[in-house]
């Protein structure tokens, strides 16, 4: 099994930022993608940005030019960037593992952080 845990949310002010970070631990091989997705209340959960095993990334045009996603692979982690945060960016925001075997994905989730934007 996966296991990963987020940490680095928080409440904030409009404008300012925080950087999240996902550990993953476990049966942590064939990682196709990591990446984070996030959940407002009374919305689908939505992609906020992937990265992945070979480098490429992809942004939800919500939030190109603010965040940034990258990944140290010595430690197993992945980070997330949020500069100029917005209300809007209000949500629980889940890290995600990919696992991709004989073309078959396997989708692994954290517990979420809350992220809260608000002066």
């Amino acid at each position: 099994q996966v296991q990963l845990v987020e940490s680095g949310g928080g409440l904030v002010q409009p404008g300012g930022s925080l950087r999240l970070s996902c550990a993953a631990s476990g049966s942590i091989f064939s990682i196709y993608a990591m990446g984070w997705y996030r959940q407002a209340p009374g919305k689908q959960r939505e992609l906020v940005a992937v990265i992945t095993s070979g480098g490429n990334t992809n942004f939800s045009d919500s939030v190109k030019g603010r965040f940034t996603i990258s990944r140290d692979n010595a430690k197993n982690t992945v980070y997330l960037q949020m500069n100029s945060l917005k209300p809007e960016d209000t949500a629980v925001y889940y890290c995600n593992l990919r696992r991709r075997l004989w073309s078959n994905d396997y989708d692994y989730w954290g517990q979420g952080t809350q992220v809260t934007v608000s002066s």
